[in-house]
Order: C-alpha cells, then structure tokens, then sequence
C-alpha cells in the first residue's frame, strides 16, 4: 500500500477515535459528574423558583424590581445599576467604562443628544435612593438638584493651569434655566450652561460642597457592577432598604433583617472580596413566607 495512502489512513483513525473520546465520551462524562448532588443545580444554571415552583431566575444574575413605569417597588429589595443593556442583560454583559475623571455632560441640544457623565449618573442614583429610603442623598461634588458639581472657569491661565482673576464662571452639568449650585465662584457671578455651547476651553473645577464626607447612600447602591449582572448587594446597602421593605410588606424590622442575613454570604475562602447578601434570593424568600397584600 502506497505511504500516502498509509498516512490518510492513520489521519482517519485518529480523527474517528479522538471524535469519540472529545466529541462523545468527555462530554457525557462531563454531564454525569454535573448531575451529581450537590452539582446538579450549578450545572444547571442556579436557578432559583418560587414557592409555586414557577421559574424566577438565576441566583448568580441579578434582576430589577421595578414597575412598569420603572419606578423601584417598595415591596422589594432593589438591586444595584446595571449598565447591561437596559439593565441585567445577559446579551449585553458589560460596564459604562467611565472612568473617575468623567465629570462633564454633554448637555442635549437640537439635533445633538446628550450624555451623562458619571459624576452625574452618581449623583442621580444617590439623590433617587435617598427619597425613596427617606435619607440624605447628598455626596460630595454633587448639586442639591443631583448632577455633577462641576464649573468652568474662563480667564488668563498661570504657568501651572491655573486661572487666578475668572472673567466668567459657568456651572457646566446644569442647563439653563436652571438655578446655579453657587451663587459666585471667586467673586464672579455663576451662570447656567447653554445646551450646545463649547466650554472646552475653560478650566474644569470640581466643588466637593459641604456633603458628609461618608454618605449615607453605599457606593454599590450608585455604581454598576463590572458584569452589569451581579446579584448582589452590600449588607450596608440592603439594611438602608429594610424599614421600607418592612412598612410594604407589614412585618417587624427585626423579621425583615434577619432574612438579610439569612441571605448574606461572607468572604471567598474567608478573606477574599467583602460579605455580599443575594438579592433574588431574598425577594424570593419574603414572596415566600410574607407576600405583598398592597
């Protein structure tokens, strides 16, 4: 038999045999070590039911529990932004990739649509949880009214940047005609900003404001998870949100923190990352023992 028909040969019997050992046996292999106990529900996607046994999710991608008109409802635990998608979207997995030093919107004018930094994105989510947990939203460089804190400042600049003698101050994240944060900025009246305006040239100066320098609002509560999915939340976050779980749904502050902690998991291997409470789990838990009547 000719060499080359001797190799075409042995190529042939290899591809059949690791086809069964790669393409059939591995794989079943695989599949019956998932079905084993204690396996078969991560293989399978942790997913998580209601009492009904009616499918709710997974326990390892998180969900929002708003309304139709998107508002957070009060019977449940909200969980952290998501900037997947339109929020929790397994297709569109990912972050804002915004970065600390986006502090400046772009302003929406006509035929130009605006943009929010993340300054702002902040600023908004700690305002909107704060009347919704009836605390002080308040953070540091943001305005009362929940954007960012932000002036450009124009005039002749020192060597080092600086603008000494402002010849006009305007507060750049707050769109006439809205009411400027500050009054004066170095004895120069603050203006509104005009939607379209280029105000590229001015220095950037943000105003921390007199905000506590610990807000009350937990950073998870206003920033996005990497994934855009996370389920989880901070126990500080999830203890903010108990007394209004617990006036919806009628229980004592005392049931309604312990079936946090009842869902609260502490670090990886007991020294990674920081203790987190799942959220579909807990939503799931107070449907189960004390449904919403509202």
């Amino acid at each position: 038999m000719p060499s080359w028909i001797r190799r075409h040969l042995a190529a042939v019997r290899a591809l059949l045999v690791l086809t069964v050992v790669l393409g059939v046996a591995y794989p079943l292999a695989v599949f019956a070590v998932a079905q084993s106990p204690g396996l078969r529900g991560k293989a399978g996607g942790s997913v998580v039911t209601t009492a009904g046994g009616r499918t709710a999710g997974s326990a390892l991608v998180g969900q929002s529990f708003t309304g139709r008109d998107g508002r957070p409802l009060r019977q449940y635990f909200q969980s952290r932004p998501s900037a997947a998608g339109d929020g929790y979207d397994p297709l569109s997995t990912g972050a804002s990739n915004l970065g600390p030093e986006d502090v400046l919107d772009r302003l929406p004018s006509p035929g130009a649509e605006g943009r929010q930094s993340l300054l702002t994105r902040v600023c908004e989510r700690s305002k909107a949880v704060g009347e919704l947990e009836g605390v002080d939203g308040s953070r540091p460089y943001c305005t009362p009214d929940g954007v960012g804190a932000v002036l450009k400042v124009f005039g002749t600049r020192t060597a080092g940047g600086s603008v000494p003698r402002p010849t006009r101050v305007v507060s750049a994240n707050q769109a006439c005609p809205a009411r400027p944060f500050l009054t004066a900025y170095e004895g120069v009246r603050v203006e509104c900003a005009t939607p379209g305006e280029d105000l590229s040239t001015g220095l950037t100066v943000p105003i921390r404001g007199n905000a506590p320098a610990t807000p009350k609002v937990p950073a998870d509560a206003v920033t996005a998870s990497g994934s855009g999915l996370d389920p989880h939340i901070s126990p500080a976050y999830a203890m903010l949100q108990a007394p209004r779980v617990a006036r919806a749904r009628g229980m004592t502050l005392a049931q309604v923190r312990a079936a946090v902690r009842h869902n609260q998991t502490g670090r990886a291997l007991g020294f990674m990352g920081e203790p987190v409470v799942n959220v579909v789990r807990l939503n799931l838990q107070l449907d189960s023992t004390n449904p919403y009547h509202g």
